[in-house]
């Protein structure tokens, strides 16, 4: 019975909350109107709240998995954890409501930083939902399911709003539908009674879907230079479709990183990486930066904060000192004031060398990697 109760308690709350979204996007629309036409205010409001309906349905069918395992009760109330990912789902609504708007092409519109905010704090509270539920023990399959959905309705919403605005190229596409042609292999496979092998855990996977999250939020802002952010797109896009292809030859039984000797493969490519190939990343990062400088001293196109910022970033990769922040660092710099053409190949190298540090990190011979134990750490665990 107190299942029963704990369940009708759990609808009910989800259905308020539900209501409550509904209510803060009619009154968004309607504060709108102080600005603007509603008729122009309108099609963000029904794109923004189908959106926030479809958030409503994924979770309504998974409120049963509102528990730490299977064996354990449901816990009576959705919990911080949950409601603040469904707040991240709300974000998402709000921001893929303004595909709806015509205006969004005009890339000075306040539309267009009211998007980028709203899919920027979503992303943020991707990482801070699982800190609280690991903070007030309240981990739950549920958050689980809800944080894999959302990452991927995000995914699909706010690269397509990057695509009109003309931020990344239609290829970068193919990371929001990477996880649904994912899932639907599954479902056939097994529909065909066809095997389906696990997974094994992998903070790479993670890792590189965070990552997703944090470029499309970043080139959502107007100031970030497309040129820039269209080629980066490339280098953030080609990992993460590459581990889909792998971990989709492991559920077919392609590859089985259980057996000995195909898991070997695994672990001498994961000793590679961090011994030889991020070392080497960072020298040629540091070498094109050198060679880019000597022959058009960026000092033509940038101001004394902007080289003395890429020059700590280049030297932060360079000694391995929190590699991963100078890389972040780099890039933002790149993507503002670009002080090389786009096109340049030492552009190119420089560019790609900092995406690989970022999303891999330094490798071995760093003196300080405090920011690769922040990337790969459960917050709160």
């Amino acid at each position: 019975m107190t299942q029963a109760n704990n369940m009708q308690s759990l609808q009910t709350e989800l259905r308020s909350i539900c209501v409550l979204g509904l209510l803060m996007l009619l009154g968004i629309s309607l504060f709108a109107t102080l600005f603007t036409p509603f008729d122009r205010s309108l099609p963000w409001l029904l794109a923004s709240s189908v959106l926030w309906l479809l958030v409503y349905l994924l979770t309504r069918p998974r409120l049963h998995l509102n528990r730490t395992d299977a064996s354990d009760p449901l816990f009576e109330g959705l919990g911080w954890a949950n409601r603040m990912t469904l707040a991240r789902g709300w974000l998402i609504a709000a921001c893929g409501g303004c595909l709806a708007i015509p205006a969004i092409l005009e890339h000075t519109a306040i539309v267009v930083w009211i998007a980028a905010a709203a899919y920027s704090i979503a992303a943020i509270f991707d990482r801070v939902d699982g800190f609280i539920a690991r903070k007030t023990g309240r981990t739950t399959q549920l958050g689980s399911e809800l944080d894999t959905l959302f990452d991927a309705l995000g995914l699909m919403v706010a690269p397509v709003l990057a695509l009109l605005l003309g931020k990344i190229h239609w290829s970068y596409l193919l990371v929001s539908v990477a996880y649904y042609l994912f899932v639907a292999g599954i479902k056939i496979r097994q529909r065909k009674q066809l095997p389906v092998y696990p997974l094994a855990p992998s903070q790479l996977r993670r890792t590189l879907a965070g990552f997703q999250m944090g470029y499309v939020a970043v080139v959502l802002w107007p100031p970030f230079d497309a040129g820039v952010t269209v080629l980066a797109g490339v280098g953030f896009m080609l990992p993460l479709l590459i581990g889909f292809l792998v971990d989709w030859c492991v559920v077919s039984g392609r590859i089985n990183p259980f057996e000995p000797r195909q898991g070997a493969v695994f672990e001498r490519l994961k000793q590679t990486t961090n011994a030889i190939l991020m070392p080497a990343a960072r020298v040629i990062l540091t070498a094109s930066i050198y060679l880019a400088w000597s022959a058009d001293p960026f000092t033509r196109t940038l101001d004394i904060p902007a080289v003395l910022l890429v020059l700590v970033s280049v030297l932060m990769m360079a000694a391995g000192v929190a590699g991963r922040a100078g890389a972040m660092l780099l890039l933002m710099v790149l993507a503002w004031n670009t002080p090389i053409a786009v096109s340049d190949p030492l552009f190119n190298l420089s560019l790609f060398m900092s995406i690989a540090i970022l999303l891999l990190g330094c490798g071995r011979y760093s003196l300080w990697q405090h920011d690769d134990h922040w990337v790969n750490r459960q917050d709160g665990a």
